[in-house]
C-alpha cells in the first residue's frame, strides 16, 4: 500500500515529534507533539492495512488519553517546566547512554535478521476478532489497565482538592 518514501517521511515526522516532545519546555507543547506522534503511528497502521487499529489509535490515544493529559496539565498548572535539557548532568548522561544502548541493540537485531524476508502473513484485523482475542486471551492485562486508570483518577482528585484550614491544622 505504501512505499519506502512514504515510510521515510512518516518515520521522520514520528522521530521529530518524539524528540520535540522530550525536549520541549512547555508541557502543553509536549502533549501536542505526542498527539502528532500518535497520528503518525495511526498512518503506519493504515499502511499496514489495519484500519481498525488506526481508528483506535486516533480515538483512544490521540483523542481521549491526550485530552486527559491536557486536563491534568492545565489543572495542576504545570505548563512551564525546566525541560529535559536542563536536568542534572547525571540524568542526561544516563539518558544518552540508554539511548545509545537501545539504538545499538536495534542495529544488532536488524543485522542479525539475515537477508531473507519472512513470508507475508495477512492478519485478521476485524473488530470482532480483536475483541475475542482481547477478552479471551488478555483479560488480566485489560483489567489491570482499568485499575491503573482508576488509580490515576483517584490520584488526580486527591492532588486537586483544596485543604480547609481545619485539615491543614490536623496535618501539621
Amino acid at each position: 500500500m505504501g512505499g519506502p518514501v512514504l515510510f521515510l517521511i512518516l518515520a521522520t515526522i514520528s522521530v521529530f515529534a518524539a524528540v520535540s516532545m522530550l525536549t520541549s519546555k512547555n508541557a502543553v507543547h509536549s502533549a501536542l507533539f505526542l498527539i502528532l506522534n500518535f497520528a503518525a503511528i495511526a498512518v503506519f497502521y493504515l499502511i499496514l492495512n489495519a484500519p481498525f487499529l488506526a481508528a483506535v489509535q486516533i480515538t483512544v490515544y490521540a483523542g481521549a488519553i491526550m485530552v486527559l493529559f491536557l486536563f491534568v496539565i492545565m489543572l495542576l498548572g504545570a505548563e512551564e517546566s525546566a525541560g529535559v535539557l536542563s536536568t542534572r548532568t547525571g540524568q542526561l548522561t544516563a539518558g544518552i547512554i540508554g539511548a545509545v544502548l537501545v539504538v545499538g541493540s536495534f542495529i544488532v537485531a536488524v543485522t542479525q535478521m539475515g537477508g531473507t524476508a519472512p513470508a507475508s502473513v495477512v492478519a485478521d484485523t476485524r473488530p470482532r476478532t480483536l475483541a475475542v482475542i482481547l477478552f479471551e486471551e488478555f483479560v488480566f492485562p485489560f483489567e489491570v489497565t482499568g485499575v491503573l486508570l482508576l488509580v490515576a483518577v483517584v490520584g488526580l482528585y486527591v492532588m486537586s482538592r483544596k485543604l480547609t484550614n481545619k485539615e491543614r491544622m490536623e496535618d501539621a
